[in-house]
């Protein structure tokens, strides 16, 4: 099984009864449940709802466990049948091919839980929580330290796993440690210095790990009013710069040092750039819009000529930051 995506605490898979026979997905039937588990995994499941771009083909299969066991439980279950697994959080950061995903799609987004302790500062939160609202209820509280975040339309635990960032912060600034559940079933917790971590990276971006909770340290006992004046100051930062009305995976490309990649793009002359219903952002060039009825295909060719252009006019081959899944050539 392979799923696309330490000095640890370990604990074993629990809660599943291996005596029990869990039955392949047939063609007739639409969904199954686990053992023991109230989670179904369903059949060609369309994925545009489940990404930010709104495109995407369906899922061969697809589940959305709601904790940890069902979670386990759906990671068992594709190692039984030998499929391949891909886990989607908010979609805020993926291109999924038009001829859609093979294998089981694990959809973490409804894996929410918050605890906050106002004695030491420390955040524990579910890998499915949104990290807008999160960063809402944290300066509501008071809480410095995540003001940043607000613009970031992901979940906590693409968060995690892309070391996202903004304004000059990133996850790697607060986070203490992040719990991963490894193919095999087993629960690890791994701290900072163990994921690795670099600009819009981490050891956990090709690996067989799936994050399920984040702990952050922050620092509370601020003036909440002062809290959330900083972090409504970020949020109406990034929608003045960067075009929200539309559907975007948020930055296409890694920015390539010294260069900013949507002053590359613009400087080439690409802003509003088309290909179908695929355009670069007129308000910044490091988006490509969705302007409605955008395939994957459209939007994978165009960032294809803007990488093909951009290397033509200053020798630079810009990086994608958005992960591109699934079948492109046969698509294309």
């Amino acid at each position: 099984m392979t799923i696309s995506q330490a000095s640890a605490n370990v604990c074993t898979l629990s809660g599943l009864n291996s005596n029990k026979q869990i039955t392949p997905l047939s063609d007739e039937r639409k969904e199954i449940y686990l053992p023991d588990i109230d989670c179904a995994i369903k059949s060609q499941v369309s994925l545009a709802a489940y990404t930010s771009y709104r495109v995407g083909g369906p899922a061969y299969l697809c589940v959305a466990p709601r904790n940890l066991e069902a979670l386990q439980a759906s990671v068992k279950y594709a190692k039984l049948q030998e499929l391949s697994v891909t886990v989607l959080g908010a979609g805020s950061n993926l291109l999924v091919s038009d001829c859609g995903l093979s294998g089981l799609v694990i959809v973490t987004r409804n894996l929410r839980s918050s605890q906050f302790d106002p004695k030491t500062g420390l955040l524990t939160v579910a890998a499915g929580e949104p990290i807008p609202s999160l960063t809402w209820e944290v300066a509501k509280r008071g809480w410095q330290g995540l003001e940043w975040a607000v613009g970031i339309p992901g979940t906590v635990g693409g968060a995690v796993v892309m070391n996202a960032g903004a304004h000059n912060s990133c996850t790697a600034d607060i986070l203490v440690s992040a719990e991963v559940l490894s193919s095999d079933g087993t629960v690890e917790t791994l701290n900072r210095e163990q994921l690795g971590y670099s600009y819009r990276s981490s050891i956990l971006q090709g690996s067989d790990r799936i994050v399920t909770q984040a702990s952050f340290q922050l620092q509370p006992g601020a003036d909440p009013s002062l809290v959330l004046a900083a972090t409504k100051q970020h949020k109406q930062h990034r929608l003045s710069t960067q075009p929200y009305h539309l559907p975007s995976c948020g930055s296409v490309f890694r920015n390539p040092k010294p260069y900013a990649a949507g002053w590359l793009i613009e400087q080439t002359g690409l802003k509003g750039y088309q290909i179908g219903k695929a355009q670069v952002a007129q308000r910044h060039a490091n988006f490509i819009v969705n302007c409605g009825g955008a395939s994957a295909c459209d939007i994978f060719n165009l960032i294809r000529y803007i990488q093909e252009q951009v290397q033509e006019r200053w020798s630079i081959w810009l990086e994608p930051e958005v992960k591109m899944i699934g079948d492109f050539q046969t698509a294309g």
